[in-house]
This record gives C-alpha cells, sequence and structure tokens, in this order.
C-alpha cells in the first residue's frame, strides 16, 4: 500500500510530538526541583539499609539496580540492548540498500535508522549507567515503539515485513520490567500498530488485511504475555535464591555472609564520610543449658525470641545478623559509642523480658553484649569482630547478662604490657530488676568506656 506524504508528515508530527511529552515528563521535574513520576535510581552509590520487618526486600534492595532492571546487571542490560540495537539497525540498513523495494521512501529510512543509532548511543553510552532509573524503560519504550510504527509505515504498511519489530520490543520489555508495565506496553504496541496500517483518513480496509493484523497482533499479545510469566517466575526464584543466601532461616535475621558485606560495605563509606560506626555482638547465655534441660526444640523457640527482640530493637538503617550458634551481631551506621550503649542496653532488657513456657516452668534468658567501634577498635572487619568478640566474653566474665566495651588505658597506664584495667571509673547501668530463672535479681549491667579525651 503505497505512503501518501501528507499522512507520512502527519505520523512523523504526531510520532515526535508524543515523544517530546514523554521526555518532559521524565526530565523536567527534576531539573525544578520536583519528584518526577518515575524512580531514578544513582547507581554505585551508597544504598540505605532498609527495615530488618521484610529482609528479603531488604537484600534484594541493597542490590538496587538488580531490582531496577528485573534482576538483569545494568551494566549487562545496556550491552544486551546495544548489540540487539545495532544488529537490527545495521542489518535493516542493509537489507533496504540492497533489496531497493522501498525506493522512494530509501532516505527517509535511513534517516530514521540513524536517529535510532543517535538515541542508543546517547542512552546506553553517552549517559551515566541508571542515570535515569526506570525512566530509562519509559524513554526506550516510547522511542521504541514510534520507531518501529514509522518504519512500518515508510515499508509498505501492512506488507512491511517489520512488524516483528513491535514483538522484539513487547517480549524484550517483558523480562525485565512488571507486568503491569508489559500490559501497558503491549496495549501501546497495537494502537501503533493499527494506526501505522489505517491511520485516520485512510478508508477501510481489505479482509486480508484485517486478517494479517489480526493475527499479528494475536501473536503480539501471546508472546508478551509468555515473557510476562517466564520472567514473573525467574523473579521468584531469584527472591527466593537471595532469602536462602543471606536469611538465617531460624531466627529470620541475616546471616553471617550477608552481614561481613554489610560490615566492609560500611567500611568503605565511612571511609569516605569520614563518619564512624559501631558494632554490637551478643551471646545468648546458658543456651547449651537450656538445650540440656529442656531440649533442642525449647532452645529453639529462646533463639528465636532473641532474634525478635533484636530486630525490633534495631533501626532502620541498622544490621542484624545471626552470626553463630547461640550469638548475634548488629551493624549501627553512623552511631557513636554512646548511641551504640544505649541500643545494646535495649536489647539486653528486651531479652531480660521474655519469658518462654515450658511444662510448668519459665525461661527468662539474657545476653552478654560487647560494643566496639570504627576506627577506634579496628580498622577492618576482622579486627572489628576480634575485638567485639573479646568486649563480649569481658561481659560474661564480669557475671554475663551486661554490656561491654572496649577498656581504654590512659597514657599512665599504656607502659604496663598485659594489663586490661579500664582507664576510667566503671559506669554502672541501671540494674535489671526483672530477675534470674532462680528468682535473684540480676547484677546490673556494666560499661567499660571511657576514652582520653573524655569522649563516650
Amino acid at each position: 500500500m503505497p505512503v501518501e506524504p501528507v499522512q507520512a508528515q502527519t505520523l512523523i508530527l504526531l510520532a515526535v510530538f508524543a515523544n517530546l511529552l514523554v521526555m518532559a515528563a521524565v526530565v523536567v521535574p527534576p531539573l525544578i526541583g520536583r519528584r518526577g513520576p518515575f524512580r531514578t535510581t544513582s547507581f554505585g552509590r551508597d544504598v540505605p539499609a532498609l527495615p530488618p520487618g521484610d529482609l528479603t526486600a531488604a537484600a534484594a534492595d541493597r542490590q538496587a539496580e538488580f531490582d531496577v532492571f528485573g534482576g538483569v546487571p545494568p551494566g549487562a542490560y545496556d550491552r544486551v540492548v546495544r548489540i540487539v540495537s545495532w544488529v537490527f539497525i545495521l542489518a535493516s540498513s542493509t537489507i533496504v540498500a540492497v533489496t531497493g523495494l522501498w525506493a522512494d521512501n530509501q532516505a527517509a529510512i535511513f534517516a530514521l535508522l540513524a536517529a535510532a543509532g543517535l538515541f542508543v548511543l546517547v542512552v546506553h553510552d553517552l549517559l551515566p549507567t541508571g542515570a535515569l532509573g526506570t525512566a530509562k524503560f519509559v524513554l526506550e519504550g516510547s522511542v521504541a515503539i514510534t520507531f518501529a510504527t514509522l518504519l512500518v509505515v515508510l515499508t509498505g504498511r501492512d506488507e512491511s515485513p517489520f512488524f516483528f519489530t513491535f514483538p522484539l520490543i513487547v517480549g524484550g520489555a517483558a523480562l525485565v520490567v512488571s507486568p503491569r508495565v508489559t500490559f501497558g506496553l503491549a496495549a501501546a504496541a497495537c494502537v501503533a500498530y493499527i494506526f501505522a496500517i489505517a491511520p485516520p483518513g485512510s478508508g477501510g480496509l481489505q479482509p486480508r488485511t484485517v486478517a494479517i493484523v489480526g493475527i499479528n497482533i494475536t501473536a503480539l499479545i501471546l508472546l508478551a504475555y509468555v515473557a510476562m510469566v517466564i520472567a514473573r517466575e525467574q523473579r521468584r526464584a531469584r527472591d527466593a535464591a537471595i532469602r536462602l543466601s543471606t536469611i538465617d532461616p531460624l531466627t529470620g535475621l541475616f546471616n553471617r555472609t550477608f552481614f561481613f558485606a554489610a560490615v566492609e560495605r560500611e567500611i568503605a563509606r565511612s571511609a569516605r564520610s569520614g563518619r564512624g560506626f559501631c558494632l554490637l555482638m551478643m551471646d545468648l547465655d546458658e543456651l547449651k543449658t537450656i538445650n540440656d534441660r529442656h531440649g533442642h526444640f525449647f532452645g529453639d523457640r529462646v533463639l528465636r525470641g532473641v532474634g525478635e527482640v533484636i530486630r525490633s530493637g534495631g533501626r532502620r538503617i541498622d544490621t542484624s545478623a545471626r552470626y553463630g550458634g547461640d550469638e548475634f551481631v548488629v551493624l549501627l551506621p553512623e552511631t557513636d559509642p554512646t548511641g551504640a550503649f544505649v541500643l545494646a542496653e535495649k536489647i539486653r532488657l528486651g531479652v531480660a523480658e521474655l519469658e518462654v513456657d515450658v511444662a510448668g516452668s519459665t525461661i527468662q534468658p539474657s545476653v552478654s553484649i560487647g560494643v566496639v567501634s570504627y576506627p577506634e577498635d579496628g580498622r577492618t572487619s576482622d579486627e572489628l569482630m576480634i575485638t567485639a568478640d573479646s568486649s563480649m566474653y569481658r561481659s560474661k566474665r564480669a557475671g554475663k547478662n551486661r554490656v561491654t566495651g572496649v577498656p581504654v588505658m590512659d597514657e599512665a597506664a599504656v607502659g604496663r604490657a598485659g594489663s586490661s584495667e579500664p582507664a576510667g571509673p566503671v559506669e554502672p547501668v541501671a540494674p535489671d530488676e526483672s530477675g534470674g530463672p532462680d528468682g535473684t535479681t540480676r547484677e546490673p549491667a556494666v560499661v567499660v568506656r571511657e576514652r582520653a579525651d573524655n569522649t563516650v
């Protein structure tokens, strides 16, 4: 079917206007200080920790770039789009030039392919990776559908061999974006294809054309559905893998592998910002006695209860993990020792208030907590963990059920090798009045911390 010049010009103007509107909706709001309609993520920057209430989501959000690109690393996404786009542009240019089937529109087709190549170059090579965030999908989808529509118009409409461009766009996007976006993209592609075949004022369609359009649109929708289902199952499998690899199944806290990665990230962030952080290591007192006397079932109940206290006592930016059998750790970003001791005492008191009923008796657990800070008590994750372990065992040797920091010697004590006496007086914390398992009042927790510069 020949293309009328007036119709072609009208389509091009409408396409350009529609894409300008989309680009304005994406680009203008950030320029005037307002939030755009789409989330943007600057990859390579620090991603704050999320609340531990939904640890699977938190683990996924710590790899935010994977979420924005549907589980595909942003670098791999850009590479795939570049390869597909350039191969398509070069192949189409070669076919148009060699066959000469559309000699009247050849210049317009080459101009369209060149514009598509320029767009790919700017978005996937010149702009920083992830600079547009999810807005990249909107821009790419809008431009790609416009490109496919104009290409179909310029190459014979219903006789055009380039209809497959629409399924390529929709099917590829379905593997990355959400089902809702896939549905919208498929609907836009169907409307654009119909508009390309039968623009306003073109008259009625032949039955053969109607059959071709109907079959093509059906195939497009089915392909989008299949790709959408496959992508959804892949995301579910990925989320399950993330949970298995980062979450302790008994307590629901992070595991030690994830925790060490979080510590390394926090060390790097602190080195850049100059703001320190603290780390808590805690040990559940007498877990072996509980297991031996009441059984591992009730020991697990105690562990779960302690994990819940730690989870609920932490802040949104904290990272709580089960370090070992009866040991837990908490990473406290941008926290000074005073704040760390306050949170540690909150956790200690929360655990002391736990009551686990066991066949007519009650288990009242307690924890011994050690507190360390970066960079004073260690500049690497190993040094911090060793110091935290020592502080925790200092709490246990002092009578358990208490919070203890690292003893810091004053200048007069520096020469006494092997001495572990604190530089300043020991500061008592309010005693726990809840009583121990035997009904006696527990010893008050003790904080051992006083630096030479009088900072706590």
